[in-house]
C-alpha cells in the first residue's frame, strides 16, 4: 500500500510509518517539523493549518505521490492545557482537518482520523461506549476541535461517500515521545524528572485515564488500516485504548520503580479543561479490528523507561 500521514513526526505518526515500511508498504508524511527522531520516513514540511479549500492533487501548495490508498490524518495541536489558554490552536485543528478531507474528497481516498477520548468530556457518568458520546459534556477547546473534525468526517461520508474510520485514543505512550521540549508530555516528563531526583505534581489526586502503549495503538491502527483499504470496514467510530484505568500517581510509582528512585510527589487540583476519570469500552474495536491490547501500565512504563534511557544514553540526553 501507499500511504500518507499527516503529523508523520510525532509520536505515533513515528510509530506507524516505520511499523508500515517494515511491513513493505511505502509511506509519505506530512508535517509543520521534521522527525527528530528518524530519516526515514520522507516528509514534505508544510503547515496544514493555512486555509486552501480548492488546490487540486495536493494539500494546499504540495502535491503528492501518485496512486495514494489511504490518508491517516493524525496531524493536530494536542495538549489540552495548552489549548485552554490558546485557544486559536483549537480553531487552527479544525481547519487542517478540513483541508485533509479536501484532499481526500478530491482523491476518492479513504480517511483514518485520530480522535481522542476527550470528546466523552469530563463523565461522571463513566459511560464511554462510542454510542455515549454527550458533547454537552465538552471540557475544553481541544475536545471541541476533536468533536468538530469528527463532525466534517461524518458529513463528508454523507455528502460525498467518503469511507473513513474515527479512532478516539487514550493517553498512548512509549517510543518516540520523549521530545518534552517540543511538547510536554505526562509520562516522558516524569521519567525525566524522576531519573535526575526531581520532584513532580500530579493535577488530580483521584484522576484516573486508560493508559496505552504505543505497540498496541500502532497494531490497532494496522488493523484498521487494512481493513478500510479492503473493504471489509468502514465508516466506524472506534475506542482504541487498553481498555483499564490508573491513577498518575500509580503511573508515577511504576516510573520510581522502574528507575529504582522513591518519587518526590505533589499533589494539585485537576487542571481547567482536564479530563479526571475515563476507561474505554474497547468491544467494538476487539470485535471489528481483532484488537487484543497485550501491555498492561506497569509493563509498559518499564519498557517505555529502558527506551528512554537507552535513547538519551545514546543522544547525550
Amino acid at each position: 500500500m501507499r500511504i500518507l500521514i499527516t503529523g508523520s513526526s510525532g509520536q505515533i505518526g513515528t510509530n506507524l510509518g516505520l511499523f508500515l515500511q517494515d511491513q513493505g508498504h511505502e509511506v509519505f508524511g506530512i508535517d509543520i517539523r521534521a522527525n527528530t527522531w528518524t530519516d526515514r520516513i520522507p516528509t514534505t514540511l508544510q503547515d496544514l493549518s493555512v486555509h486552501h479549500s480548492q488546490h487540486k492533487g495536493g494539500i494546499g501548495t504540495v502535491a503528492y505521490p501518485p496512486n495514494l490508498d489511504l490518508v491517516v490524518h493524525f496531524a493536530a495541536h494536542a495538549k489540552v492545557h495548552e489549548l485552554v489558554e490558546q485557544p486559536s490552536r483549537a480553531l487552527e485543528n479544525i481547519t487542517i482537518t478540513f483541508n485533509v478531507l479536501e484532499f481526500c474528497r478530491q482523491n476518492n481516498l479513504p480517511i483514518i482520523f485520530s480522535s481522542s477520548r476527550e470528546v466523552y468530556g469530563d463523565i461522571h457518568r463513566y459511560i464511554t461506549d462510542e454510542t455515549h458520546a454527550d458533547f454537552i459534556f465538552t471540557e475544553s477547546p481541544y475536545s471541541a476541535s476533536k468533536i468538530a473534525g469528527e463532525a466534517l468526517i461524518y458529513s463528508y461520508a454523507q455528502c460525498y461517500g467518503l469511507r473513513y474510520l474515527v479512532f478516539r485514543f487514550s493517553n498512548v505512550y512509549g517510543r518516540y515521545d520523549n521530545d518534552i521540549e517540543r511538547m510536554e508530555r505526562v509520562i516522558p516528563l516524569f521519567i525525566r524528572k524522576i531519573r535526575q531526583g526531581e520532584p513532580i505534581t500530579v493535577f488530580g489526586e483521584r484522576k484516573v485515564l486508560d493508559f496505552t502503549y504505543v505497540e498496541d495503538c500502532i497494531q490497532g491502527v494496522y488493523s484498521g488500516i487494512q481493513r478500510l483499504v479492503s473493504g471489509q470496514v468502514a465508516n466506524e467510530t472506534i475506542n482504541l485504548a487498553y481498555g483499564q484505568g490508573n491513577s498518575l500517581i500509580a503511573m508515577a510509582q511504576f516510573i520510581g520503580e522502574a528507575l529504582g528512585v522513591q518519587p518526590d510527589i505533589t499533589v494539585q487540583p485537576a487542571r481547567l479543561g482536564e479530563v479526571t476519570h475515563y476507561v474505554a469500552d474497547i468491544q467494538k474495536a476487539q470485535r471489528l479490528l481483532d484488537y487484543n491490547p497485550a501491555t498492561p501500565l506497569r509493563e509498559g512504563i518499564h519498557k517505555a523507561v529502558g527506551w528512554s534511557l537507552d535513547w538519551w544514553s545514546a543522544n547525550g540526553g
